[in-house]
């Protein structure tokens, strides 16, 4: 590696980091790769966290990069569901290692903090 700035436009992993930025793009992803459709309020009960802005502007990007479909349905009251496109799927073997990674090192934190976590076998894996 050499020194000097990093160009997105030329250095492959800034510009993945900028494509998909941001803790919630990355669960987005993960959460439409294992629902394969879901609804924006779906999506909002599954990150209760999430502010409905951040949750939208999170959607726009996603959908801007194509990495996500967004159908709309023309009824009353309006549908619209979110789907992975053929582009978004490529991300998922990056998802799966980075849930891999999280739940091993998550365990590790527990077992550090003495917490009560379920045995491995009892917690949910998402593949």
């Amino acid at each position: 590696m050499k020194n000097g700035s990093i160009d997105p436009l030329v250095c492959p992993m800034s510009y993945t980091v900028s494509i998909v930025g941001g803790k919630w793009q990355w669960v987005i992803l993960w959460l439409l790769y294992n629902e394969k459709v879901q609804r924006y309020g779906e999506l909002k009960k599954r990150l209760p966290t999430i502010s409905h802005k951040i949750l939208s502007q999170q959607l726009d990007s996603l959908e801007y990069e194509q990495l996500i479909y967004r159908e709309e349905y023309p009824q009353i009251p309006p549908k619209v569901e979110y789907s992975l496109t053929e582009k978004g799927k490529t991300l998922i073997p990056i998802v799966e290692l980075m849930a891999k990674w999280g739940g091993e090192h998550l365990r590790t934190l527990y077992s550090q903090k003495q917490c009560n976590l379920p045995p491995a076998s009892e917690t949910r894996t998402y593949t």
